[in-house]
């Protein structure tokens, strides 16, 4: 039990450090990079634009990064989006501990199908998603119209785009925080 707690707190000053380190994006790159990694999921996936106009919100990350040896970690910046307009700016950061070797690049959309997800996204200012609710990580084919899919979660998770190899069996702690860029 005692190691558990030291594997915690190095996750904690690891992700720490990774929220300082790497923002750098503008709030004006952000939003590019949001409609280019919207533009892309759209043709990607048959129904996606429907579905995302039906949630109550979703957050985009165009391009997180994550790589690890034993010790890793991950980091992107995105915008969280309410009916189509930018609500403000999110980091997500994450860092592991395990069996793991590789890096990779991805986008990442989270979608908010519920007022209470998207209000506790929106008025918590550091959100962890093993506190105390959970990402389905959404799964369907080609053949299927996203829009007509129940995933059964208030919040579903998109990866697309992806790029490179990543191998792990870890522990992992996500957050997400939210940060004020440049305009």
């Amino acid at each position: 039990m005692k190691t558990f707690k030291y594997v915690s707190q190095l996750l904690l000053v690891l992700v720490a450090l990774t929220n300082l380190t790497f923002a750098e994006d503008t709030a004006r790159e952000i939003d590019s990079d949001t409609n280019g990694a919207l533009s892309v999921f759209y043709s990607e996936v048959k129904g996606a634009k429907a579905y995302l106009e039906k949630a109550k919100g979703y957050v985009v990350f165009s391009d997180v990064k994550e790589a690890g040896f034993i010790m890793g970690g991950k980091y992107g910046e995105g915008a969280l989006r309410v009916n189509g307009h930018t609500k403000g700016y999110y980091s997500i950061a994450s860092a592991s501990m395990g069996f793991q070797l590789g890096m990779q690049k991805y986008s990442l959309i989270i979608v908010l199908t519920s007022d209470a997800a998207l209000k506790k996204f929106m008025t918590d200012d550091d959100w962890e998603t093993d506190l105390d609710m959970n990402i389905a990580m959404a799964d369907w084919n080609n053949d299927e119209e996203l829009d007509d899919i129940d995933f059964g979660s208030n919040m579903v998770g998109f990866v697309f785009d992806s790029t490179g190899m990543m191998g792990n069996f870890t522990f992992e702690g996500t957050k997400f925080d939210k940060i004020t860029p440049d305009l």
